[in-house]
């Protein structure tokens, strides 16, 4: 099965009302879209049936979808809530607005089938924003373990199933979930030696919130094959 399309109308047929969604993206991955309640199942199909074999799990991760389609996320320097970014509105603004999930989050699994040299993208979302929960895929993929920990320590995506589901990269006592949109990105503590206890401690941030706006040096325009030109005041090397 060398052709993507092939593999998106087999999936399509195998799995019929048991997905909600599958289409083939411009640079040529089929994703698949699942309903939590049919996960499992379908997984095991993709790891085992002809002609999936889909046996690796190269990746898994959470998305926030709660300012998707925003173009400019609320300015709010009042509260330790406050977040923000400058941006081009062409850039985040959702074209259209069915696009926008229904539901906060959702986690996402990206295959591989060596015997077919495909990829695949299988997502699904949680059905409570509030307390976000799948089943975890370690039964199907090994690999998931840690994968999933990362995803429930960053966004707070419970797997259920998983056998020793604890945070694996923010520090003991972490209160909060950083790559939720919600969660500040000053953070809310900070941490410091004192030398006098002879320990490391924590206090809340001192960082004042400010808006971020990215900065863009519009003389520089080598990507579209022009040669800078030199600031006024400074000779060419060349004169």
């Amino acid at each position: 099965m060398a052709d993507i399309n092939e593999l998106a109308e087999a999936i399509q047929e195998r799995f019929a009302e048991r997905i909600t969604g599958c289409e083939v993206a411009p640079h040529g991955e089929v994703t698949v879209e699942v309903p939590p309640e049919h996960l499992l199942e379908v997984c095991r199909v993709l790891r085992d049936d002809y002609p999936f074999r889909f046996k690796q799990l190269t990746d898994l991760c959470g998305v926030d979808y709660s300012a998707y389609g925003q173009s400019e996320w609320r300015t709010d320097p009042s509260g330790c809530s406050f977040f923000s970014r400058g941006v081009e509105r062409r850039l985040f603004e959702a074209q259209d607005p069915d696009a926008i999930p229904a539901n906060r989050f959702a986690v996402v699994y990206h295959l591989l089938s060596v015997s077919l040299n495909q990829r695949l993208r299988v997502r699904t979302f949680p059905k409570d924003d509030e307390l976000p929960v799948v089943d975890s895929v370690i039964g199907v993929w090994p690999a998931a373990n840690w994968y999933e920990r990362e995803a429930f320590d960053l966004f707070g995506i419970v797997f259920d199933g998983h056998p020793d589901l604890r945070r694996i990269l923010t520090d003991y006592g972490f209160i909060g979930h950083p790559f939720r949109k919600d969660f500040p990105l000053t953070g809310h503590v900070e941490m410091r030696y004192d030398p006098e206890r002879q320990r490391v401690v924590y206090e809340p941030v001192s960082i004042e919130p400010r808006m971020l706006v990215p900065r863009v040096i519009r003389r520089e325009r080598r990507g579209l094959g022009e040669t800078p030109s030199a600031p006024a005041g400074e000779e060419s090397s060349d004169a």
